[in-house]
């Protein structure tokens, strides 16, 4: 690849133009002169180089996913009349909306340049439906996380005390379900809800019926267990209280309570209001202090969780919000309990711009993007598709790099929007350097994926590169070429290819001697033996562990 415009910060490159070279799936050093014509050369001169994007927080796979596809028939049917076309045949057709099929999530992420996913919330129990579907995405590497923070193996090691008995659950519960990462999703609060109890807390040290731990005890100790097992990528924490007028508060006490661990805070937009007592009308953005805390604190990352105008879906392990979402106005809801383990809560959804409740969540999420100075400490998601569809990304970027355009769109939004939040005053721009940074090498180094996220030697060939536009929205919608794994994908904006990708999972070794014990608390208390639990050794060909 020769002579393009490389933005690789992971590598302090920035606009500077040269070559990459690629050899076995992998970027290589420049080759000796006699070597040169071992290689195809593709001239991408005036053209923008980056690392494949990296979506570290989405929702794409799993029981969920498929539930909030049958409770939206019209977009399947929708899904139809759209099929995606490779060398003038027809492939497959699938929802090409909010909630896309497997197949079409692969083919649409490949559409911007991205070759890597993440689902954020996947229950221990559906992790062989999570590993099924995985195998049928084309074009991207994937992983999830899996929910431990309403787990009642879990609290019940809290509640004794027992730091070695839940390092060892843990570290079984990874190599059994080929997970990446653990996943807090309202701390105490969803077992609270699952028992008929108040689902929001927000005292994080109020105590959860039948354990006798507080939300903070969970948060602190899976937060120092992932960090003793030295995983990857840290908790992931989904906290409680989620879209509620108060809920900055226990925002800054979840960040405090982990008292300078690494730890990723999810969808932190949702989390970062001001009002109170559940009245929607005294919504108000309380970003300052919570981005201050970031700011001051490097062990901590976020994701912003944008909310974008349109219809889309709410889905989340958060049970008892998906329960509130129905009592304000959700026309049609799901809700599960997953046994020992975790809740779900779905819901279809529309945000509108001139709905003030609405315009203040688009505001609030830009304001994190623009207040938090570092930004390899923040990460772009629209929480897929909870926020908004993955494919909003590119107006995202438009947003961040063009401040004209972003006081455009401040004008097409509820008035009050300018008396709440400070956007309108901010007038910085990210540069490329910085998106590079936000949609690539950030969220590569947060998960702690070495050869991700980089253009350097011995990094995966996933590359994108993008027709240079003063419209930032239409650079980043339709990539020029898109290369996964040393394949070419896209050749003149055009699909030229499918590749079959990897899934990461971590692998810790634990205590075989504890053992025992957690296959007697299955047998006592879930609906199958933990043999039949997860998967099985080899029956995935694509899972690396790392």
């Amino acid at each position: 690849m020769q002579a393009g415009i490389i933005y690789d910060p992971a590598n302090s490159v920035s606009g500077t133009v040269g070559d990459i070279w690629i050899e076995d799936g992998k970027i290589v050093g420049p080759p000796n002169s006699e070597r040169e014509s071992d290689f195809w050369i593709i001239d991408v001169r005036d053209r923008v180089v980056m690392p494949g994007g990296i979506d570290m927080h989405c929702h794409c796979a799993g029981p969920k996913v498929n539930t909030a596809r049958k409770m939206q028939p019209e977009f399947s049917r929708a899904g139809a009349e759209s099929r995606i076309h490779r060398n003038g045949l027809t492939l497959h057709s699938g929802n090409p909306n909010n909630v896309p099929t497997i197949f079409t999530t692969g083919y649409r992420y490949t559409g911007m340049g991205y070759t890597t996913c993440f689902d954020a919330a996947v229950s221990p129990l559906a992790s062989r439906h999570v590993h099924r579907e995985f195998e049928q995405i084309p074009n991207v590497d994937t992983g999830f996380y899996t929910l431990v923070g309403n787990n009642q193996f879990v609290l019940e090691q809290i509640a004794a005390g027992d730091t070695n008995g839940l390092d060892h659950f843990l570290a079984w519960l990874f190599h059994k379900t080929a997970a990446f990462a653990p996943k807090i999703v309202n701390p105490g609060g969803v077992e609270n809800f699952k028992n008929n109890r108040e689902g929001n807390i927000k005292d994080l040290h109020q105590k959860i019926d039948g354990f006798g731990i507080t939300p903070a005890q969970i948060v602190e100790s899976i937060a120092r267990s992932a960090n003793r097992l030295n995983l990857p990528h840290p908790v992931h924490i989904h906290c409680n209280n989620l879209g509620m007028p108060g809920n900055w508060t226990t925002t800054l006490e979840t960040m405090k309570t982990l008292e300078g661990q690494k730890a990723h805070l999810a969808h932190i937009q949702f989390h970062s209001y001001g009002g109170g007592d559940e009245v929607e009308e005294s919504l108000c953005s309380k970003v300052d202090p919570l981005a201050n805390y970031v700011n001051e604190n490097p062990n901590l990352s976020v994701d912003v969780g944008q909310v974008m105008f349109g219809q889309t879906t709410s889905m989340t392990g958060d049970s008892a919000l998906g329960y509130y979402l129905q009592k304000i106005g959700g026309k049609r809801w799901a809700s599960a309990d997953t046994e020992c383990e975790s809740g779900c809560g779905i819901s279809p959804i529309e945000f509108k711009n001139k709905k003030l409740i609405h315009a203040l969540q688009w505001a609030i999420g830009l304001e994190w993007y623009l207040k938090i100075k570092n930004p390899w400490q923040i990460v772009m998601s629209t929480d897929h598709p909870n926020g908004g569809s993955f494919l909003a990304y590119p107006q995202i970027v438009r947003l961040l790099m063009d401040s004209n355009y972003r006081r455009e769109m401040i004008k097409k939004v509820h008035p009050e929007v300018l008396q709440a939040t400070e956007l309108e005053s901010i007038d910085r721009e990210y540069t490329l350097e910085e998106i590079a940074i936000i949609t690539r090498a950030g969220p590569a180094k947060l998960l702690g994926l070495r050869s991700k996220g980089h253009l350097g030697p011995g990094a995966d060939a996933d590359i994108t590169v993008y027709n240079p536009s003063k419209n930032y929205e239409q650079m980043f919608s339709l990539p020029w070429m898109v290369i996964k794994s040393g394949q070419l994908l896209i050749e003149d904006s055009e699909i030229r290819n499918t590749v079959s990708g990897v899934t990461f999972a971590v692998q810790r070794p634990w205590d075989t001697d504890f053992s025992p014990k957690i296959h007697q608390w299955f047998g006592d208390n879930y609906s199958i033996s933990s043999c039949h639990f997860g998967v099985r050794e080899g029956e995935f060909d694509r899972i690396v562990r790392l």
